[in-house]
């Protein structure tokens, strides 16, 4: 199933190029919006958090409308700009919550742990230790946040973001692998200058493994016999097989050429 995930989420990314390059370059005006207010507010303390707080109020949206594009990518699809639109109707209310527990997670890392860490007893340790996990399960949540909001679009922001945190618990090596390739996909992003894979190329990879393990739960559910340790993936993805097909260099470059 990895395997296949890996090779899912690249030829996803590769078959929408055009259009994650797109929706990456709002993230960089995104970007570009936080560190422009925050060079004009440095000198403000207060103006600087405010700008803080609504530039990655700006980003929460944003990703609600990319998550969308994601979805349709994922299901080899192509939405548009209407595709944008729907994801910002549909899940504005998911974006409300991830705004404010994006902000929770920025800020343990950046200043509640620091704060207990200068401590420098046990106490503070301790403390760190605990709020550093309590940072990592968020984090590996909201991988699948967005993801579960687009296949489950009826459920309410908290109900998604509960069946997030089992999602992790009930896949963690996987989950912890997803998180493993959402960071090398950031730093390839950095060299990249942030077009590719992007903000959006993470989505696609958030909505690709949510997709897989969906469809492990809807073999379950229909073979409740099944055991666990016996999940034919090979008859689950058979369909998601076909569909992405056999590729090599040649036709990834040249698809007009057998």
């Amino acid at each position: 199933m990895v395997g296949f995930f890996i090779k899912k989420s690249f030829f996803d990314g590769w078959d929408n190029l055009i259009g994650m390059v797109i929706h990456n370059l709002g993230y960089l005006l995104v970007l570009l919006a936080l560190f422009g207010s925050m060079g004009l507010s440095q000198n403000h303390m207060v103006l600087s958090v405010v700008c803080l707080i609504l530039s990655v109020g700006l980003f929460a949206f944003y990703t609600s409308g990319v998550s969308s594009s994601a979805w349709a990518y994922s299901k080899y699809e192509r939405s548009g700009f209407e595709g944008f639109k729907k994801g910002l109707r549909q899940s504005w209310r998911h974006a409300l919550l991830f705004w404010v527990l994006t902000l929770l997670d920025v800020s343990l890392i950046i200043l509640v742990i620091p704060f207990y860490m200068s401590f420098g007893n046990t106490v503070g340790t301790i403390l760190s230790v605990i709020l550093f996990w309590v940072f990592v399960g968020l984090f590996l949540a909201l991988m699948y946040y967005f993801p579960l909001s687009n296949v489950m679009s009826g459920d309410r922001p908290l109900k998604t973001l509960k069946k997030s945190f089992l999602l992790v618990f009930d896949n963690l090596w996987f989950s912890l692998f997803l998180a493993l390739d959402v960071i090398i996909s950031l730093v390839l992003s950095i060299f990249l200058a942030g077009l590719a894979p992007g903000g959006c190329g993470i989505l696609l990879e958030c909505q690709d493994a949510t997709k897989l393990l969906m469809l492990k739960y809807d073999y379950q559910e229909a073979n409740p016999e099944m055991e666990r340790k016996n999940i034919p993936w090979d008859d689950i993805l058979y369909d998601e097989r076909e569909c992405v097909g056999h590729r090599s260099l040649k036709n990834m470059i040249f698809p007009w050429k057998d």
